[in-house]
Formats: structure tokens, C-alpha cells, sequence
């Protein structure tokens, strides 16, 4: 499930970091992540109760660029790729095919909520792609994106110089205790850090 604009950060009972932020490898974290593409899909999909899901994954496919990212995406997760067998855009990146569904995936609507600054939901969208597609991206860059996505749920991000900042730390330690540290310390840095323990 999605948190609201503003809400309490919480920790996971199964990985101890922030919830969403131990994706892909803690199954609770990932169970979440899956969950902010999931929901939009049932909402959306309430509307084509007469029409197969995956005839309408097919439809939202064909036409990426009408439809919120996270129905985009869930409606790739039910297409299987000719090429290599795995969720189309979600495969290799040596899959053509996964490669240009992934591609394709950026032209989908993205509106920030209201209370976020601008640019929150392509941040977002961003960092849950990369979380779910981690086999894409080098292994700095998904720590990073993975530990600032509970922030960026709910609400902050980051600027320019601060998001260049912490990749450049990042590039030079990529323990994951430290990085969980500096991700916190910038979002405290903006204001006060709301959180409770499970």
C-alpha cells in the first residue's frame, strides 16, 4: 500500500529499515513496492469487468502515454515476453524486447499529489522502476533508490545538488547501514523526520 503525502514513516518488522526501503530483497519491502503498482491496477481495472486482464494489459501497453505509470506498469507485469520469458520490461537487459517496454514504460501520465513539490511522482516512479528492475541498474544507484523511496512516498525530495551529493558519497561507500544514515540526515536536514517502530 501506498503511504499518504506527510505520513509517519515505519519500520519493517521483517528487515528493520523504513518500510519499502528493503526492497527487492526483503519479501515484506518488495510485497509493498508491488503494492503501490497493484492497487492503481484493480482500481483501474474495476472499469473492464467484461474484458479479459490481459486483453486490457495489451491495451494500456499499446498506448503507455494514456494511462497513470502505475497502471502501465502493472499491465506490463501480466504480458510475457516473446524473447526472454520474464514479465515484458522486466527481463534482461540484454532483452530487446524487455529493453524497449522499459523505455516505453516513461511515456505514461505522471501527477504529483497534491502537497508534494513538483517532480515528487517522477522521482517515485522512478525509484520503484529501478527497485523492480534492479538487474538494470548498477548496485550503488538501487541502494540509493531504494533507501530514499519511504521518503520520497511520502512526500520529500530531494534537490539537485542534494540528490548529486549523496551519489557522490555513495560512490565511494555503498555500506548499507551508512547510506540508510545520509538518507535519513537529508531528510532531516529538510525538517523533522517523523517516525515509529513497528
Amino acid at each position: 500500500m501506498r503511504p499518504a503525502v506527510g505520513a509517519v514513516l515505519v519500520r519493517c518488522d521483517e528487515c528493520g529499515g523504513w518500510e519499502h526501503a528493503g526492497a527487492p530483497g526483503c519479501r515484506r519491502c518488495a510485497e509493498l513496492v508491488d503494492g503501490i503498482v497493484e492497487d492503481e491496477w484493480r482500481r483501474f481495472l474495476a472499469d473492464w469487468r467484461d474484458v479479459p486482464e490481459t486483453e486490457v494489459a495489451e491495451l494500456v501497453a499499446a498506448e503507455p502515454d494514456r494511462h497513470d505509470w502505475r497502471v502501465v506498469d502493472a499491465a506490463l507485469d501480466r504480458i510475457t515476453c516473446d524473447r526472454c520469458g520474464d514479465r515484458l520490461g522486466r527481463g534482461p537487459v540484454d532483452c530487446a524486447a524487455c529493453e524497449l517496454a522499459h523505455g516505453l514504460r516513461y511515456a505514461a501520465i505522471e501527477t504529483d499529489r497534491p502537497g508534494v513539490p513538483p517532480g515528487n511522482e517522477h522521482a517515485v516512479r522512478v525509484n520503484v522502476s529501478v527497485v523492480r528492475r534492479p538487474q538494470a541498474t548498477s548496485a550503488p544507484e538501487v541502494l540509493v533508490r531504494r533507501l530514499l523511496l519511504p521518503a520520497l512516498l511520502v512526500g520529500f525530495l530531494p534537490t539537485t545538488a542534494e540528490a548529486q551529493r549523496l551519489k557522490a558519497v555513495v560512490n565511494e561507500d555503498t555500506d548499507p547501514g551508512r547510506v540508510a544514515e545520509l538518507v535519513d540526515e537529508l531528510v532531516r536536514s529538510r525538517g523533522p523526520l517523523a517516525t515509529r517502530s513497528p
